[in-house]
């Protein structure tokens, strides 16, 4: 079981039917569980279409005494689901589980290093 004091970063993204979809979050995943400190867990979570969904990690978080979760939305744009599904989607979770401290991060497409490494990628071509 999970230290109270322990954290987690949930990598949220959207979903697709093809689970190839998801390939790029397992990779941001794993380096992220080369880089991170002892005693933070790193998820990923979806809107739809593919599991686990928010909620149901939340729960199974909860359940490890898991006290901070830090949800990073991966979109690139932000639609409804970034501006209001997401938040209103935490709100919920909080209300359910008011012993665990929630964070939204910003969405990666506010990011400047983000955007400048795909335009570098872009010039690559």
């Amino acid at each position: 079981m999970a230290s109270i004091q322990s954290k987690a970063l949930v990598l949220f993204a959207h979903g697709a039917r093809d689970p190839r979809w998801a390939d790029p979050i397992n990779r941001i995943q794993q380096l992220l569980l080369q880089r991170v400190d002892v005693g933070v867990q790193v998820h990923q979570a979806y809107l739809e279409l593919m599991t686990p969904t928010l909620p149901a990690l939340v729960a199974e978080l909860a359940a490890q005494q898991v006290a901070h979760i830090i949800v990073v939305p991966i979109f690139l744009g932000q639609g409804a689901h970034v501006r209001n599904d997401l938040p209103r989607l935490i709100q919920e979770l909080q209300s359910t589980h008011q012993e665990l401290q929630f964070a939204l991060a910003n969405d990666i497409e506010k990011n400047q290093t983000v955007l400048n490494d795909i335009a570098d990628v872009c010039l690559g071509c």
